[in-house]
């Protein structure tokens, strides 16, 4: 690694670390003056506000703006270094506009391990005190409870169905268990009600009846009462958007899983999770091309053009990553292939940009 490449990388994450700092002072400012309110009203201690919340708050929002502040900051250093004619000097001394290329995708590099890290071990771990934190202090509109035709497979073969389910009482109406081999039904069991016994961590059936069928026989089992567990909580009624933000990589490997056994739409919103974790910190050598392409050249206007164009451009990326969940969401795409096509699109506008650019 030569004096120019190391010069480069520090530019690079010097401005790079810098406006993620300012931007999230200005953002924890806004925070305090909205919440202030709540934090009084509901009696915050000091620690837990500093500690339990904004502490867990800043890697969070440092790593939902990375892609954007990476951009912008590419943007920022090279078009100074362009506007001070320093590339003509590299360019006149040999170096290539490839080589020159190396020193930014080192710090790509350090910056997309760096996002990766936080996303899926860091941000996890803290969202679970930050959710906690707003669960008792603040107003939390995020969790939906109970609903109506819940569908669910808990077992292969075995399949669970309740009419409607109240949150406040942990009660269901009119319920159904069956038990397929392959097509044919081995076993039904329905109940007008199913009570949750918070104590013995069971379900009271009321009002039951059991058909249990063998070959040309058919057996009914009715009463009035039945206790019996089976995989499915008063938790699984809820849900709730956060909760897979707080689940590290396993533990969303094995949530997505189970979800697909259940036959659950809300598996969408988990693999969607998942694989935008992997597809935002790769976005960074998209934009880090992007950014260098359009700065590296002098160009009238100076600074302010080509900031505008990054910020133009890192915004309509975010957008676009946005919209592109809808088409997984409503089951036009993968979860997978619509999380990547923002980055697929950007990396052929990359490409493109990048080898009209002058050598």
């Amino acid at each position: 690694m030569k004096k120019i490449d190391i010069y480069i990388i520090k530019k690079f994450l010097g401005t790079f670390f810098l406006a993620l700092t300012l931007i999230i002072l200005i953002a924890i400012i806004f925070d305090v003056s909205e919440k202030m309110d709540d934090f009084l009203d509901k009696g915050a201690p000091l620690s837990s506000i500093l500690f339990d919340y904004y502490l867990n708050f800043i890697p969070y929002f440092a790593n939902l703006f990375s892609s954007l502040f990476v951009f912008i900051s590419v943007i920022f250093f090279t078009s100074r270094m362009a506007a001070k004619t320093e590339f003509i000097a590299m360019f006149s001394s040999g170096i290539s506009l490839h080589r020159l290329l190396y020193p930014y995708f080192i710090a790509a590099t350090v910056i997309t391990i760096f996002s990766f890290v936080l996303g899926n071990y860091v941000i996890p771990d803290s969202n679970k005190k930050r959710i906690q934190f707003q669960s008792l202090y603040l107003k939390n509109k995020d969790a939906r409870y109970g609903g109506y035709n819940i569908h669910r497979q808990i077992y292969p073969g075995i399949y669970f169905y309740v009419e409607s389910y109240n949150q406040f009482r942990n009660m269901g109406l009119r319920m159904t268990l069956e038990e397929f081999d392959g097509v044919k039904l081995k076993s039904k069991l329905n109940a007008e009600m199913m009570i949750w016994d918070s104590i013995n961590q069971k379900w009271i059936l009321q009002n039951y009846y059991i058909r249990n069928f063998d070959k040309n026989k058919e057996e009914l089992i009715t009463g009035l009462r039945l206790d019996t567990a089976f995989r499915i909580k008063p938790s699984d009624f809820q849900s709730k958007n956060s909760a897979i933000e707080a689940m590290n990589r396993q533990e969303l490997k094995e949530l997505i899983a189970e979800q697909k056994l259940s036959g659950t739409s809300a598996v969408v919103t988990s693999e969607i999770e998942k694989h935008t974790r992997i597809a935002a910190p790769f976005a960074t050598f998209i934009l880090t091309l992007i950014g260098f392409a359009l700065s590296v050249r002098k160009i009238r206007g100076g600074l302010g053009i080509n900031v505008g164009i990054g910020i133009l451009l890192s915004f309509s990326y975010i957008l676009f990553m946005r919209f592109a969940t809808v088409f997984a969401i409503n089951g036009i795409f993968s979860a997978m292939f619509s999380v990547w096509i923002p980055n697929i699109l950007f990396a052929l506008i990359a490409a493109g940009i990048y080898f009209t650019a002058p050598k």
